[in-house]
């Protein structure tokens, strides 16, 4: 029996009936064939059949370490960094950021951001959840970054090749709140290894930047078409 959620979307939005054949997946990177047994108003249930590993996952692993946002923007980032193939998604507390999560508040977005990935992940056609990480204060993340490439976005960082040098396995990319990184934020991620990383002479909204920067890295070291 699938969950609220998907079974609305399969009963009302999909219109599916009984006998119908459907793919699930596991979010672990493997999807069944399955048939419609039954459907009712908060339910549908299924027949799995066979499995098979569906493989579309990008050979770049990337974290989108972001400062969480108001509104629908931070839901608008993890949908689409999602649909590009982010691997791991970070919600930070930056010096900037005006959003106030007391702890049950802030487990119930998390909950809700995994929802929206999962979204994602049926509509892109992935068959891998990428993690969402519960919210945490920049310093203690910083701490464990331990990607092989590390970018913080920084619009006066001037022009730099980001992109010489060996194809990396892994990518981290910290983008700030609307108002920015500090002077301070920015060097200490400077100070664990991250490269300033400006992305053209126009100064991006918070919940473009990261999809653009995204879209560059797996242009470049992906599997996204030049």
């Amino acid at each position: 029996m699938l969950d609220a959620s998907p079974s609305q979307h399969l009963a009302k939005v999909l219109r599916k009936q009984v006998g119908d054949p459907v793919v699930i997946f596991d979010g672990r990177g493997s999807e069944y064939s399955a048939t419609i047994t039954s459907v009712d108003k908060r339910a549908v249930t299924l027949q799995v059949g066979s499995t098979r590993l569906s493989d579309v996952e990008s050979p770049l692993t990337t974290e989108l370490a972001i400062a969480i946002s108001r509104g629908e923007r931070m839901d608008w980032v993890v949908q689409k960094a999602t649909e590009l193939g982010v691997s791991k998604i970070t919600p930070l507390i930056t010096e900037r950021v005006e959003v106030k999560l007391p702890a049950d508040r802030a487990a119930k977005r998390i909950a809700h951001w995994q929802q929206v990935a999962v979204s994602a992940c049926e509509q892109s056609g992935r068959t891998r959840l990428p993690e969402i990480a519960t919210i945490t204060p920049l310093r203690t993340w910083l701490e464990a970054t331990s990607s092989e490439r590390r970018f913080v976005l920084h619009h006066r960082a001037g022009t730099t090749d980001a992109f010489a040098g060996p194809t990396p396995a892994s990518v981290t990319l910290l983008i700030g709140p609307e108002g920015g990184l500090t002077a301070d934020e920015i060097s200490a991620a400077q100070s664990y290894q991250f490269e300033a990383l400006q992305l053209g002479p126009r100064v991006l909204r918070t919940e473009t930047a990261p999809l653009a920067a995204l879209t560059l890295f797996q242009a470049r070291w992906g599997d996204i078409a030049g």
